[in-house]
């Protein structure tokens, strides 16, 4: 499909996915290991592992993806393939998206502090409303997955194949495979809705805390309130990326659909729809002190490996001359 911009786009995909993979890897290895060691996981890091492994299912198929897009295009052609690739990453997009939803949710009912009786009640029954959010998703799934196969022809279009070649486009078939897209749209709608929710009432609930320490004479130094402001930029941080993945994700087919033959626009929105489940690993990462505390650790060990490779590299050159 790309030509001169065909290397550019592989290498930056190619950095941008696995990077996201090791940050997504090392967030699922760190909590199965704590999970081995103590024999128990708080549903708070169940979800994060789970949101870690299937981010990482979701940029391995992107990352295949994009290796087939760059240099074998019109192996779309094929229909097996084609639909392997199609499923593959919706499933594992729309995973994500309800496990990302379900842990905005729980931080929301965690955090937040309000005396209305109806979030009282949710508060009170937080682990089984995020249960009950997941396995609702399930039925979820399976309506978008019927949508999967009607849609074969709009996304094989984006793709800018021959359609000469294929017997499962049609010029006649398009206008209802539209209508498919746009449901196939909806279907985000209610985890959009619902993460967008969680995360504005939960700025507020962390403003009016704050604002509350204040005024009872509580310095901007004490330690609920640097949690609180933290907490704060991690859920703008989280709130700002979920929005732009979601925005590409449902702008992104109707511009390729228009402009298909552009292949910048088609280079831009896909590096741009990876940017969510590559950057946010390393958000939580930061914003959990486990996860940043090992961290720290791993990366300390690297800095010492890379030292004493370094030294042993100069000794062997100053030996050699």
């Amino acid at each position: 499909m790309f030509t001169g911009s065909g290397t550019l786009y592989l290498i930056l995909s190619i950095a941008e996915l696995v990077i996201g993979m090791l940050g997504n890897a090392f967030i699922g290895a760190v909590n199965c290991l704590e999970w081995v060691k103590n024999r128990k996981i708080s549903l708070a890091d169940c979800i994060i592992t789970c949101l870690a492994v299937s981010r990482f299912c979701y940029l391995l198929v992107a990352l295949f993806d994009s290796y087939i897009m760059a240099l074998f295009p019109h192996s779309y052609g094929l229909h097996k393939l084609s639909i392997s690739v199609i499923i593959l990453w919706s499933v594992t997009n729309f995973v994500t998206t309800w496990f990302a939803t379900s842990l905005s949710v729980l931080y929301f009912l965690k955090i937040a502090h309000f005396s209305h009786p109806l979030f009282l009640w949710l508060k009170w029954r937080m682990n089984r409303v995020v249960i009950g959010l997941l396995v609702f998703s399930l039925f979820m799934l399976t309506s978008d997955f019927l949508l999967l196969d009607s849609l074969t022809g709009v996304l094989l279009y984006v793709y800018g194949i021959d359609k000469s070649n294929l017997t499962l486009y049609s010029d006649e078939s398009k206008i209802p495979d539209v209508k498919k897209l746009i449901l196939h749209g909806l279907n985000y709608l209610i985890p959009f809705v619902l993460t967008l929710a969680s995360l504005l009432l939960l700025f507020l609930s962390l403003v009016r805390h704050t604002r509350n320490l204040e005024l009872g004479s509580i310095g901007s130094g004490d330690a609920s309130t640097k949690a609180h402001k933290k907490a704060m930029k991690m859920v703008l941080s989280f709130l700002f990326l979920f929005i732009i993945h979601l925005l590409f994700m449902q702008v992104s087919p109707w511009l390729y659909l228009v402009s298909q033959k552009s292949k910048l626009i088609i280079i831009f929105f896909t590096l741009a729809l990876n940017i969510f489940p590559s950057v946010h690993p390393f958000i939580l990462i930061l914003g959990n002190s486990k996860l940043q505390q090992t961290a720290s650790r791993v990366l300390w060990h690297l800095k010492c490996h890379l030292k004493r490779c370094l030294i042993l590299m100069i000794m062997r050159v100053s030996n050699l001359s």
